[in-house]
């Protein structure tokens, strides 16, 4: 990893900051910080309304040093830092500045609905940093920008890497790649950066230990800078950061998503990264055919933007007996009809055999709700009578023995299951409700949860 500090001030940008009068060229408008503050307020007083707008603009004012592109030969810039620390602001910079020279400076994000609604479109997305003479056009149809000097923006979804396939790129950004469903796909993207004398990628991500993380941040060709959710507290909620602070602070994922560590594992979980790595595949080279499919369900208790999450996990049994977790489609704040019928969608999408719902949380009306969003939806309800913990051992005893598949990365999923520890269940805190559908689906394929089938008969290979 290599660090780097801010450069000095250049003595003739200040002079000439100095030398401002109306409508005159700023020149690099952040050093106007450096001078006396009454020298400043005169200078700024003197400002047209013209001047004042390129000052908004002017990134080298607001940008802390991290968050501006580091000096030096370097193929790769990883910025990993926590939630709402700037680094989707830095990432749309650096490519504002790449358009100056580069004709083609491409995106990627994890899905088409992220690279729209975060890269593009987003407070901190292009459409938004750029002022009017600067900002291109988003051609959503054609997946792309193109900028008033001529130069070209593709669009690129992470769940596509087929479309990266003999693309060109001089700049890259890539949005959260730790959340990549497929990192096959930034391998696609390496080998397509290959134009011009320099070509480089900026990389904005909150960090997770997933391998292709570990293996950038190794990199000699890797720049790395890091930034906490705190680093940026003047552009954030004062409730928020207090809020955050209070329910996070000291735990593990705390430390990830907030102060932006590699955290590897949490000690005495029952899965590890390392086991979620070693039992995945690429969702092309899942089975396509199942001898079974369920979707799990961990109803919420109540609905609203602070209920817990509906957990809604699909999993199919293969004809060899192998068991693959296939899709993620938890949701939050659903009314009872909106998480029934993203249930109902679920069941049709996967073609699945039935539902298998917890109902310690509304009964016989987890059901009802959903045969009223999916008639004739074959249900069949499950109730917990242990903890989470416990419910959850013989799960990942079935992953420690090959028999358990995740089809791509499903990064929510797998952060609650590496949360799963002994003491779990007396801690205060959100529910693992992705984890418990998980859960209930892979027990029924496995049995486990049947009368009369146990811990003897799972370990004799049943």
């Amino acid at each position: 990893m290599t660090s780097y500090a801010a450069t000095p001030a250049d003595s003739t940008d200040v002079s000439r900051a100095r030398r401002l009068v109306p409508g005159e060229p700023i020149g690099k408008i952040g050093d106007l910080l450096k001078l006396p503050p009454g020298q400043r307020a005169g200078l700024i007083g003197a400002m047209t309304p013209e001047d004042c707008a390129r000052l908004y603009y002017d990134w080298s004012l607001w940008a802390r040093p991290e968050q501006e592109p580091p000096p030096g030969d370097w193929v790769v810039w990883l910025i990993l830092a926590g939630r709402g620390a700037g680094k989707t602001r830095a990432g749309a910079e650096a490519v504002r500045r790449w358009i100056e020279k580069f004709a083609i400076v491409n995106l990627i994000g994890p899905t088409a609905d992220d690279v729209r609604d975060i890269m593009v479109l987003g407070d901190s997305g292009l459409l938004n940093i750029c002022p009017d003479g600067e900002r291109p056009r988003y051609l959503p149809s054609a997946a792309r920008l193109e900028w008033p000097n001529g130069a070209v923006s593709l669009l690129f979804s992470a769940e596509e890497p087929d479309r990266l396939r003999g693309k060109q790129h001089m700049k890259l950004w890539c949005d959260e790649l730790a959340a990549w469903r497929r990192p096959d796909a930034f391998d696609q993207a390496l080998l397509g950066l290959r134009l011009g004398d320099k070509p480089q990628a900026v990389i904005t991500t909150t960090p997770r230990p997933t391998k292709i993380i570990k293996q950038l941040a190794a990199d000699k060709d890797t720049i790395v800078t890091r930034g906490s959710t705190f680093d940026n507290k003047g552009h954030l909620a004062k409730a928020f950061l207090e809020r955050i602070a209070r329910r996070y602070e000291g735990r593990v994922i705390g430390r990830q998503e907030l102060m932006a560590e590699i955290v590897e594992e949490t000690p005495g979980s029952l899965w590890t990264r390392a086991l979620l790595e070693r039992q995945r595949v690429q969702p092309e080279n899942a089975p396509r055919e199942f001898a079974e499919v369920v979707v799990g369900v961990d109803p919420p208790a109540r609905s609203g933007s602070k209920a817990d999450e509906c957990g809604l996990v699909v999993a199919g049994k293969a004809p060899d007996g192998r068991i693959y977790v296939l899709a993620d489609m938890s949701s939050q704040g659903d009314t009872p009809a909106g998480w029934a019928a993203r249930v109902g969608a679920a069941y049709r999408g996967f073609s699945a055999n039935r539902v298998v719902a917890e109902v310690n949380n509304g009964g016989d009306m987890v059901a009802e709700v959903l045969r009223q969003a999916e008639p004739h939806l074959p249900v069949r309800s499950v109730h917990a009578t242990r903890g989470k913990f416990l419910r959850a051992e013989p799960i990942a005893a079935a992953y420690e023995r090959g028999l358990v598949f995740h089809a791509g990365v499903l990064e929510k999923l797998e952060d609650q299951l590496c949360a799963l520890t002994p003491d779990f269940d007396r801690r205060t805190g959100p529910s693992p409700d992705r984890a418990d559908a998980l859960v209930w689906a892979v027990a029924d394929l496995l049995g486990l949860d049947r009368p009369g089938a146990g811990m003897m008969e799972f370990w004799a290979g049943r």
